[in-house]
């Protein structure tokens, strides 16, 4: 996608030494883009770890570089290099799918051989992202398509939860790739973005990156959402996911299921977009399996934002002493959700439905 009408994708090899990677640091946005350059697996697990780089399918993607980067330093600490990646999100298969396939090319070869095939790869990692994220996209245009018809000369009034675009994935993004699609069509689209706390995700990065493309949106607050639905200013909720289960239980950022209660009670269409490499079919129960990462209370308690000299700051927002809890994610099962958007098509969220459209995935 693209910034100030420059085409970027949300990770890169560095253009002069063509061996370490670039990543927007997402901690920075909106307020300043900046361009991390990072250059062993220490620095790509503290990015993961901070939220540098966020997004399901980013995190597996920067988490392959890292390996990658690993192999220059030594190829023979493969396993202990993936291990530690792989503790730094719990929650994203992403990661674990693609620290799986790299080491699933890199284990039978000699040393020698693994930088080169790690680089290579990766590389093939970040491409299938971007081609599979833009099928979303082509998937997921015909619901929006399908609404504007039935209401010709009116918006299509879209809400989302946290960011599930273009910079939380290589290329397109997942949620957002239909409404992209939708809006270069020319089908008037507007988009309420849920602010998404504790780390105003959609506040900060999907406004920004909506804004920056030209779709027309307005921030609204986390729990305004049922209240749009109960008038009318709801047509279809989009929101992304970090892991569906084989049965289609949906883990997404804390406040999805919220969202989903919301539009069932009010007849909205609540769709997930996810590309193969959130699909875990390991895992039936999403409530009861997946591990909810929770993360520092500060996040609950304290807000960074612009001040108005222009300063990037940092402020208490809850009374002092006051503890707080912070679940970063949430889990929305199957029964909440009216279909899930792949890049194969759309799909019920049911374990029969996935296995018919996934079937090489039941034999791992």
């Amino acid at each position: 996608m693209k910034i100030n009408g420059i085409p970027f994708r949300s990770i890169r090899l560095d253009e002069a030494d063509g061996w370490s990677i670039r990543i927007l640091d997402q901690t920075k946005l909106p307020w300043q883009v900046e361009w991390l350059r990072l250059t062993d697996e220490d620095q790509v697990a503290h990015a993961i770890r901070s939220m540098q780089v966020r997004g399901a399918p980013l995190i597996g993607a920067v988490a392959a570089y890292g390996l990658a980067l690993a192999m220059r330093r030594d190829p023979n600490a493969l396993e202990e290099v993936a291990a530690m990646l792989g503790e730094t999100r719990p929650t994203a298969i992403n990661l674990r799918w693609a620290l799986e396939k790299m080491l699933g090319v890199l284990r039978p070869l000699p040393a020698a051989a693994r930088l080169a095939a790690a680089y290579a790869e990766a590389a093939a990692i970040c491409d299938d992202d971007a081609a599979t994220c833009e099928a979303i996209g082509r998937h997921g245009l015909p619901l929006i398509q399908d609404i504007a018809a039935r209401k010709p000369g009116k918006r299509v009034n879209i809400l989302t939860h946290c960011n599930a675009g273009w910079i939380a994935t290589v290329d397109w993004g997942t949620a957002l790739a239909p409404i992209y699609m939708a809006h270069d069509a020319g089908i008037q689209v507007h988009v309420w973005v849920d602010e998404t706390r504790p780390r105003n995700q959609g506040a900060a990065l999907t406004a920004w990156e909506l804004g920056a493309h030209g779709v027309p949106h307005t921030v609204i607050a986390d729990n305004a959402g049922g209240h749009l639905m109960q008038h009318g200013e709801v047509d279809i909720v989009i929101v992304g996911t970090d892991r569906v289960t084989r049965c289609g239980d949906v883990a997404n950022k804390i406040g999805t299921y919220l969202k989903a209660l919301a539009a069932q009670d009010n007849g909205v269409p609540f769709w997930v977009a996810l590309p193969h490499s959130t699909l875990d079919m390991r895992v039936a129960d999403g409530v009861r399996d997946i591990p909810i990462e929770e993360r520092a209370p500060e996040e609950v308690t304290d807000i960074t934002g612009q001040d108005s000299a222009g300063r990037i700051t940092r402020i208490r927002v809850a009374a002092a002493g006051s503890p707080a809890a912070n679940p970063a994610f949430d889990v929305t099962p199957a029964r909440l959700v009216t279909g899930l958007i792949t890049e194969r098509g759309r799909v019920a969220a049911n374990e029969a439905a996935l296995a018919a459209l996934y079937p090489e995935k039941l034999a791992r």
